[in-house]
């Protein structure tokens, strides 16, 4: 193939490792003679030898939650567009699997690893994840956490976050403004960080209301409908008092309706109801959801961005240890009223 384009085989290597700043002109030589010689690169030998075995992975809770599909999907769009095959994990809650997802694809020589989603508070999980972050490092691959806390400075481990908390807190104040002091929160497993901070910013909101918050209407769970579900028919069930619920997420939302709409109750003319990540059911729900919008695709995106250098850099760069963070809004709709004075829903 060198003989074939007019140039050295150190040219060609650099043309299909794309670790070297090649000449245009030279690089559609080398590409041509690639198509006339019908080549197609062998990745097992080039991993052998210790070249890039130009993959990415993303490692995720759920396939099918949208909050996760929308993240893989921008990650793998921006693999794409660097040519680069992504191979996604799927761990089903599972800290042991998350960890041997990691060690995989680090043996399958991915030049990046995205960890999407909440992390749990485990000392001995945050020592072994560290400890996988550094071999990638070593191996001049990255770590990013996408959607949960950065592991710290000296850990090289990228990071994007999104302003959990403060869409949570701008949710409730939402709520509180609307005359609503008796919240029901409901969903989101109590040990992950993705729960704990919606928590705190729903009980922000409370406090600088000035309204005390009660424990009794907060109830985790999990993120899915079937929690939303069958934790709010039985809350009905037991004639607890609120006006209004905040979803964990917009499918916890879709199963609160559900049994809400089963028990006869008006949205938003009895109970009000928020969601969060503004995922399509969103705008599928009668009446639509007012939610949190989370820049989930993009989220994907600049995760690859952290962790992989621009074709167009002369010289490899290291992983960035960065953490950057986007921001969320409200998404106002229809499934929020004023609550009545003296009018309180009585489950």
């Amino acid at each position: 193939m060198a003989e074939r384009a007019g140039v050295s085989t150190a040219t060609v290597s650099r043309v299909l490792n794309r670790n070297y700043p090649v000449a245009q002109e030279t690089r559609e030589r080398v590409e041509s003679a690639m198509r006339e010689l019908g080549y197609v690169v062998n990745a097992h030998a080039r991993a052998l030898a210790g070249a890039s075995n130009r993959t990415v992975g993303i490692i995720v809770s759920e396939i099918v939650d949208p909050f996760f599909a929308f993240i893989a999907r921008g990650v793998e769009r921006e693999a794409a567009r660097t040519g680069r095959l992504c191979l996604v994990c799927c761990t089903e809650g599972d800290p042991k699997r998350e960890l041997a997802f990691v060690d995989l694809l680090h043996e399958q020589r991915a030049d990046a690893v995205v960890l999407v989603g909440g992390s749990i508070a485990d000392r001995t999980y945050t020592a072994e994840l560290t400890r996988r972050a550094q071999e990638l490092h070593a191996g001049g691959a990255s770590l990013v956490l996408c959607g949960r806390p950065s592991l710290g400075g000296r850990v090289p481990a990228a990071a994007v976050e999104y302003d959990n908390e403060g869409g949570a807190f701008a949710i409730t104040d939402h709520l509180l403004n609307q005359g609503h002091e008796r919240i029901l929160y409901l969903g989101g497993p109590p040990g992950v960080s993705t729960t704990r901070d919606r928590l705190a910013g729903y009980r922000r909101a409370h406090e600088l209301r000035g309204v005390a918050p009660d424990d009794d209407l907060v109830h985790t769970g999990a993120f899915s409908r079937g929690f939303g579900y069958r934790t709010m028919r039985d809350l009905l069930r037991r004639r607890r008092d609120f006006t209004a619920v905040f979803a964990a997420n917009d499918i916890v939302a879709a199963g609160v309706a559900q049994a809400l709409e089963e028990a006869g109750v008006r949205i938003p003319g009895e109970v009000s109801l928020v969601g969060y990540d503004d995922v399509p059911v969103a705008e599928e729900m009668r009446p639509r959801l007012t939610t949190v919008h989370i820049p989930l695709e993009e989220m994907g995106r600049q995760a690859l961005r952290l962790a992989l250098p621009s074709e167009d850099d002369d010289d490899w760069r290291a992983p960035s240890t960065g953490v950057l963070r986007l921001g969320t809004h409200i998404v106002v709709r229809e499934s929020v009223a004023p609550r009545t004075p003296g009018r309180a829903r009585r489950g």
